[in-house]
């Protein structure tokens, strides 16, 4: 079954379409027209924050400058290793002014995580927060970055909630400076002029793939500018929405359809931190949030607040959740209780963030042979077929590998033909999901390919997991799977057995991985057995693991 949304276009919804289907030649372009259109229109809101456009766009400029003076450049890869804070907008903006590309690094690795991205990408720059400006030096020490700039979170904000705040203290600045000072510093300068192109890499997102060690997607100009036009329109956003960053900004997800979609456009970006469900719930009435897409753990730790009520959600238009689907009586409990409906969405880093949703208004259908809620149908512009194990399209009804085409589809993995050539054959995405297409083009995931662990949107590779284990001198052989969670979506496991003579316990194992692995990463169970199930050739059958389950005693993280 194939779902050919290719011939329907739609105006850029911040106007400089022409109405036949064009798009800005480059994000860049896109903001100034947004800003033009609105100076004084409010951009970010931060708690008791706020900047207009004029105000970023003023900013930004004298970022790119200050960037610009260090040696950044058109091409350049820089690290953003911040949370959802204004900050996190205003380099965005500063580095597409440049012609470089935004190196997305989650705030939660660590050490070995941190570096084999940077190695990977090349990357001239980083922006941290101030209170990791210390370790972050050791990590990048002999790499190809050349400056580092810190920022701090109290940084466009007086209120200073204890709840995201842990200290008012702030934190010496990196050697290059801090970002805030800076842009004073530089204030009424600009950069060199430069004119991005659709096929300019805006994002550098790094996701496991389906085998190996970490991949960067080019996220392109263009591939941003499809996927915010058509989520735009899908979604039913306009002008003066207020779109609420549930999503880390660091996640394809939280960059483009939280993120860049509201510089974009003529709303407002509100920002919280890191998240937090009490902060969250009370931003969405301060702020009168409309929009917004988060995991769907996120709407649980929502949902299990007591305080939360209907009046939280009185301004929302549309929800989405995305990063694994929705179970439908979790979609059905959030309404009953909130009178707000949950869309499914569906996307992968490699295109672009959200490819597939439920239409605005529309309630997504049950695939009744296996009781799973519809991902939603194809954006505009998007092919989306089923295909067997030899690439060959399958009817309505039957399941098979889901494959993707359109501009959305990133051109390929940062140095790596190879693997482009894998998965992307001819420009169709091989996204390694089972999936079932019906007659009226909705999409069901009915099972994964994959060994991938997905955590409350969260990508989990096995190996690097497993990897961590084996550095703790007791284990002798380690697996790690995922299993189904009602609140994360997957939890990861490990199977461990020990060297004879030795011990360990479940805590100390997931300890051990705390200090090397971001904290999602972590097992929450640890079961111990005696010999892992192995095929003739010694190779850990994870898929029978991830069947049977333990057969010996286990424990569980406490957290």
């Amino acid at each position: 079954m194939t779902v050919d949304e290719g011939r329907r276009r739609d105006t850029f919804p911040d106007g400089s379409g022409t109405g036949t289907g064009a798009l800005p030649d480059s994000l860049l372009a896109a903001w100034k027209a947004r800003v033009a259109k609105n100076p004084q229109g409010t951009a970010l809101r931060f708690f008791d924050g706020a900047l207009s456009a004029q105000e970023v766009d003023a900013a930004s400029d004298a970022l790119a400058a200050a960037f610009e003076a260090r040696g950044t450049g058109r091409g350049d890869r820089v690290g953003v290793y911040l949370q959802n804070i204004p900050q996190y907008a205003l380099v965005l903006l500063a580095l597409w002014k440049l012609g470089a590309t935004a190196l997305g690094l989650n705030p939660m690795y660590r050490r070995r995580e941190l570096r084999r991205i940077i190695d990977d990408s090349g990357a001239v720059g980083v922006v941290c927060a101030d209170a990791d400006v210390h370790e972050t030096l050791g990590t990048l020490a002999g790499s190809t970055v050349r400056w580092l700039v810190s920022t701090s979170a109290l940084d466009y904000q007086s209120r200073d909630d204890p709840r995201v705040f842990a200290t008012t203290q702030r934190h010496a600045p990196a050697p290059d400076g801090d970002l805030v000072v800076l842009i004073a510093e530089f204030t009424g300068r600009s950069p060199s002029p430069v004119r991005p192109t659709c096929d300019d890499v805006a994002f550098l997102t790094y996701t496991s793939g389906t085998t190996g060690p970490p991949k960067g997607a080019m996220n392109t100009h263009g591939n941003v500018l499809s996927v915010v036009s058509t989520y735009a329109s899908w979604t039913g956003l306009s002008d003066g929405d207020v779109v609420l960053a549930v999503a880390p900004l660091f996640h394809i997800t939280g960059a483009v359809v939280n993120a860049t979609i509201s510089l974009l456009t003529d709303t407002t970006l509100v920002l919280t931190g890191r998240f937090h469900p009490e902060v969250v719930l009370e931003a969405f009435a301060e702020h009168g949030v409309t929009c917004t897409i988060g995991s769907i753990t996120a709407y649980n730790a929502i949902y299990e607040l007591p305080q939360a009520g209907p009046h939280h959600f009185a301004s929302v238009k549309a929800l989405y959740s995305g990063g694994a689907p929705i179970p439908p009586a979790t979609v059905e409990r959030f309404q009953e209780r909130f009178g707000v409906y949950l869309h499914n969405g569906y996307g992968m880093t490699e295109t672009t963030s959200a490819v597939i949703a439920v239409p605005a208004g529309d309630r997504a259908p049950v695939h009744r042979p296996s009781g799973t809620l519809s991902i939603g149908r194809p954006l505009p512009n998007l092919t989306a077929r089923v295909v067997g194990p030899h690439g060959d399209p399958l009817p309505s009804g039957e399941q098979g590998e889901l494959e993707v085409s359109g501009p959305q589809v990133v051109p390929g993995y940062w140095g790596k033909p190879e693997a482009t050539r894998q998965t992307m054959p001819e420009g169709r995405l091989r996204t390694g999901d089972v999936a079932v297409i019906d007659e009226q083009g909705w999409v069901y995931l009915v099972d994964r390919l994959k060994d991938q662990i997905n955590v409350s949107g969260y990508k989990v590779w096995p190996r690097e997991v497993e990897d961590a284990l084996y550095e703790h001198p007791s284990v002798l052989e380690a697996a790690v799977v995922g299993q189904p969670d009602d609140y994360r979506g997957e939890r990861v496991v490990a199977y461990v057995s020990l060297k004879a003579g030795l011990h360990a316990t479940a805590e100390e194992l997931i300890a051990f991985s705390r200090e090397r692995l971001a904290a999602y990463k972590c097992p929450r169970t640890i079961h111990f057995v005696a010999d892992l199930p192995k095929t003739q050739s010694g190779k850990i059958r994870r898929a029978e693991l991830r069947r049977t389950g333990a057969t010996e005693p286990s424990a569980p993280s406490k957290d």
